[in-house]
């Protein structure tokens, strides 16, 4: 790194540090839950470093801290160091900090500079890459469901809503109320203020049908874009409920009887030559490859499933009438529907996936819908016949539980070669660890229901 490395920093960062000295600068990388993990240095040392070194372990890391034996099979658990280079191009202001920091996003590679299967951006970069071998350019707009809650230090107590400016706490059923979104304006101000600071655009902040559930919609571009954004986003707005003495949570489904968070994706995909979208013809009809990707979503996401609903929690979100799918039935302008076609011009059609929880690694959630919706469009597969009506009234076709996820997941062959086979293998193994660390917990509906009655 030259001395003069600030000069190459995006906009929005050389801004927040105009007529200021930077103090550090977060060197961070995102592990398979989607936690930024890394290290901090003085702005000095990070000015004199090409790259550091972190173990390749992070990726063997269940969510409680555990680890799944996910080592080489010939070599064993040896925690090789990995090379993280930083992109620069990530580089954005950390706000909430005492001092001027940076953080930047790193990618990793190993000893022989190639890219390390596991690492979240790496599986998605792996997946622009087949497109862009297609011609095509793959586009998404991620939107993000969240809860801000009441400060929860005990794990054995339920949940509950944060207090509103009102002094009362947050109702449900309010979607769409603009009194509900002002109740915490405190929070969305800084939010707002922290999002400008690092040089983001929110295209909106939406109330949604829980208690204190908001939704944040992102402009749409490049999926490795988005998802370093909505990466950076869920610490923002952690930081920010922070400042307002409650917690803001991206958990599937935090609260019994309220609908659950999303991260809907919306896709699109270009023609790199041209710049127009595949999935509209020469007279603004649909196109084979618009109704390809459809049956791509269709065919592939139940396998899929275990990376964008990727723990036990995640699976209670899938409820009838509550505002996510159950099946994978499309349809257009109904969400209902797993896969919806919302209104939009021709020259803007695109196709929604509504499955995706919001509590998924970005990068990992964006592409597992990629690859099904590529595989859709290398096998020329048909979807089914468009959905008319109440996709509740229907049955279920997505896994209920994440034992049976994972069964699906194994199985398929063609998803783990767009993804990678050894990103497949270690995430199956983790996600199988957390599984049976759960398996292990007596829930208290087990013990009011079951101990003096069975």
């Amino acid at each position: 790194m030259s001395e003069d490395w600030t000069d190459a920093l995006p906009e929005s960062a050389r801004a927040f540090l105009e007529g200021r000295r930077l103090d550090e600068v977060e060197c961070i990388i995102s592990d398979l839950p989607g936690i930024a993990r890394g290290k901090a240095v003085p702005a000095s040392k990070f000015a004199k470093q090409k790259y550091f070194h972190l173990p390749d372990s992070i990726f063997y890391q269940t969510i409680t801290g555990d680890w799944g034996e996910a080592a080489d099979a010939n070599e064993g658990f040896i925690e090789r160091d990995m090379i993280l280079k930083p992109d620069m191009s990530t580089a954005t202001a950390a706000p909430w900090t005492g001092d001027w920091t940076l953080q930047v996003i790193h990618d990793a590679y190993d000893r022989k500079d190639r890219p390390v299967a596991c690492a979240p951006r790496n599986v998605l970069r792996r997946v622009c890459d087949l497109y862009a071998k297609q011609g095509w350019q793959p586009v998404v707009a991620p939107e993000m469901e969240f809860f801000l809650v009441a400060r929860n230090i005990d794990p054995a107590k339920s949940i509950e809503p944060m207090m509103g400016r009102s002094g009362r706490p947050a109702a449900a059923r309010q979607a769409y109320s603009m009194t509900a979104v002002d109740e915490f304006g405190p929070v969305i101000d800084d939010i707002y203020d922290f999002a400008e600071a690092q040089g983001f655009e929110i295209d909106g902040i939406t109330q949604e049908g829980g208690a204190g559930q908001l939704e944040i919609n992102l402009r749409h571009g490049d999926p490795i874009k988005l998802a370093d954004e909505v990466f950076f986003f869920k610490r923002l707005i952690r930081e920010a409920a922070l400042r307002h003495n409650c917690f803001a949570t991206f958990m599937a489904k935090p609260i019994a009887e309220e609908p659950g968070s999303a991260m809907h994706i919306h896709h699109s995909i270009l023609d790199i030559e041209t710049g127009k979208s595949i999935f509209t013809g020469p007279g603004g009809g649909e196109t084979d490859a618009f109704f390809h990707f459809i049956g791509g979503l269709q065919h592939h996401m139940p396998a899929a499933i275990a990376v964008q609903a990727p723990y036990v929690n995640s699976y209670r979100r899938y409820v009838k009438d509550h505002a996510a799918p159950i099946n994978l039935e499309w349809g257009r302008d109904n969400r209902t529907t797993g896969i919806r076609i919302p209104l939009s011009t021709p020259e803007a059609r695109r196709i929604e996936n509504r499955l995706a929880g919001m509590d998924c690694n970005p990068y990992l959630g964006i592409a597992a819908s990629l690859a099904c919706g590529y595989l859709g469009l290398m096998e020329e597969r048909r979807p089914s016949k468009q959905f008319k009506g109440d996709a509740y009234e229907g049955e279920g076709d997505i896994p209920r539980v994440l034992g049976q996820a994972l069964d699906l997941f194994d199985e398929a062959k063609e998803l783990h070669d767009v993804l990678g086979p050894e990103f497949a293998r270690v995430y199956s193994i983790v996600k199988r660890t957390e599984y049976e660390e759960f398996l292990q917990v007596i829930s208290p509906w087990e013990r009011e229901h079951l101990l003096l009655n069975v």
